[in-house]
């Protein structure tokens, strides 16, 4: 069984930083990329970042030179380090990770498991 485990959240003035966390655990046979996603009070769930298991970035227009994903592979954790946080940055942020699990008879395809997400709040 896999969990996603997410940390960080929490209430914020605007112009302040957070960091959120997701850790993977689990019978885990491989990564491949990994994201966050956000969801607002009324408003469908949209991407926000996402990073391959090599490296490579893709972020939403709205958060580009404010946030950014990491990855440490040997964790199987995801990083997001938000910056200069604005009142609209306000939602539930989600953990994304596509990967294969173990199983007695070798690695199963990969799917797209999620956290349970975690409350992000910028007000004064």
């Amino acid at each position: 069984q896999v969990q996603l485990v997410e940390s960080g959240g929490g209430l914020v003035q605007p112009g302040g930083s957070l960091r959120l966390s997701c850790a993977a655990s689990g019978s885990i046979f491989s990564i491949n990329d990994m994201g966050w996603y956000r969801q607002a009070p009324g408003e469908q769930r949209e991407l926000v970042a996402t990073i391959t298991s090599s490296g490579s970035t893709n972020y939403a227009e709205s958060v580009m030179g404010r946030f950014t994903i990491s990855r440490d592979n040997a964790k199987n954790t995801v990083y997001l380090q938000m910056n200069s946080l604005k009142p609209e940055d306000t939602a539930v942020y989600y953990c994304n990770t596509d990967l294969a699990q173990n199983s007695d008879w070798g690695p199963l395809p990969s799917m797209h498991f999620w956290g349970q997400g975690t409350q992000v709040t910028v007000s004064s």
